[in-house]
């Protein structure tokens, strides 16, 4: 792994500024509405509010990114502090057209999108089942974890809804770690673009590939008939296939075994001793990879 120069630090985290990502936004651009903000607590929190509260303000792919994310969360509400202008932290609105027994690939989708930017980029990354994305760079095995390291957690959540017949709305928030140093880090087993080695830290540059990967594969993902191609495309890039990992489930059982795939509702398929287990939640620990 390389570490940045202090220069090189402080040009990596210039603010992320509105004129930055102007050209994101407008009639035939990427998004409908962006709001970019120069501190935010989490950028979900704030998005869910917002459609929950005005709507019709918020269009399909409205987002909301911060210079700044002050009290970011993760699944089963989980912290993640960053030091200022060090990561890329974004929450986009979806409203997609596609059946609620779809709905569990939202992760899966912001997540290959993120994958193919981070490509973009240079970075090596792949889907870590659900909504992580990494890297395998480690020198030493962590528990839970091998030599996989993460640089990306997505956060999908469902706005609520105001009647049964409304369309589903889904934040779909996602954080990078750019210009994190290894000390910076916050746990063990993350890593950022800088510490893997990726040559360009630009913000605004990744935010705009980002956002351009999302809208294609959103878009694909509420194809019908590209159904089998989001699932192939998902699974081509996941990691957590092959790996031998115990997945503590939210009720507390364990199920380990073999991941085999991923189901036609992006649940993981895992072969167990008493037979193949579906699995739509749970936290994957890696045994082997």
């Amino acid at each position: 792994m390389t570490s940045l120069t202090p220069a090189a630090v402080a040009a990596s985290r210039e603010p992320l500024t509105a004129d930055a990502l102007a050209g994101l936004v407008g009639p035939g651009r990427q998004l409908a509405r962006l709001e970019v903000r120069p501190a935010s607590p989490s950028t979900n929190t704030v998005l869910l509010d917002a459609a929950r509260t005005e709507p019709d303000e918020w269009p399909h792919f409205s987002a909301i990114i911060a210079d700044h994310q002050t009290a970011g969360r993760g699944r089963a509400g989980r912290g993640w502090a960053t030091p200022q202008g060090a990561a890329l932290t974004a929450s986009f609105l979806l409203r997609p057209d596609v059946a609620d027994d779809r709905l569990g690939w939202a992760p899966l989708v912001a997540g290959l999108a993120t994958v193919r930017a981070l490509r973009d980029a240079g970075v090596g990354a792949y889907l870590k089942w659900p909504n992580d994305v990494v890297v395998e760079a480690g020198v030493k095995p962590i528990p839970g974890w091998g030599r996989w390291r993460k640089v990306v957690g997505v956060l999908c959540e469902m706005v609520p809804r105001s009647g049964v017949d409304e369309d589903p709305a889904i934040v779909a928030g996602i954080g990078i770690n750019v210009s994190q140093s290894a000390s910076e880090l916050p746990v063990p087993h993350a890593a950022s673009l800088a510490s893997l080695g990726a040559a360009r830290l630009d913000r605004a540059a990744l935010a705009k590939s980002l956002t351009a990967h999302l809208r294609d594969c959103v878009s694909m993902w509420e194809s019908d008939e590209d159904l089998p191609r989001v699932h192939a495309a998902v699974e081509s890039v996941c990691a957590s296939i092959g790996w031998d990992v115990a997945v503590d489930m939210p009720g507390g059982e364990v199920v380990s075994g073999r991941v085999t795939g991923l189901s036609e509702s992006g649940a993981l398929l895992i072969a167990t001793r008493e037979g193949q287990r579906e699995v739509m939640a749970g936290d994957l620990r890696v045994r082997r990879a």
